[in-house]
């Protein structure tokens, strides 16, 4: 996705897209937690994609001091985008491989995630 022509959103936006496209309206601290970023990371992620015009930041109705995070028109199709171009590059990366096998990649990259936790000063 890094290889996407200029314009394109980067991976990271691709990613909160993908959040989003499942959950909009998260709370940013929400939004970071998935994409394992914590405050400082998030909040220059969603001011980046609001300057896209990706996502808007709204204050949340119920407690004031927190932001909510929603898809614009142009988020929603850059989200189309986004799980189109993710979509070829999976059936690229899987080409060749069994479901078992696959399944094992995926078993050995969570396990790294597990046992190898950001910090929580990040």
């Amino acid at each position: 996705m890094a290889s996407q022509p200029e314009g394109e959103v980067t991976p990271a936006q691709a990613g909160l897209l993908f959040i989003l496209g499942r959950q909009d309206g998260i709370l940013m601290g929400e939004a970071g937690a998935a994409l394992d970023l914590g405050p400082a990371g998030i909040s220059g992620l969603v001011d980046r994609s609001a300057a896209a015009k990706l996502v808007e930041r709204r204050a949340d109705r119920e407690d004031g001091r927190a932001w909510r995070v929603w898809l614009t028109p142009k988020g929603r199709s850059a989200l189309a985008q986004a799980k189109a171009a993710a979509a070829e590059v999976n059936a690229a990366l899987t080409q060749g491989f069994t479901s078992a096998e696959i399944d094992v990649v995926a078993r050995w990259l969570t396990s790294i995630q597990d046992k190898f936790p950001r910090s929580p000063e990040e």
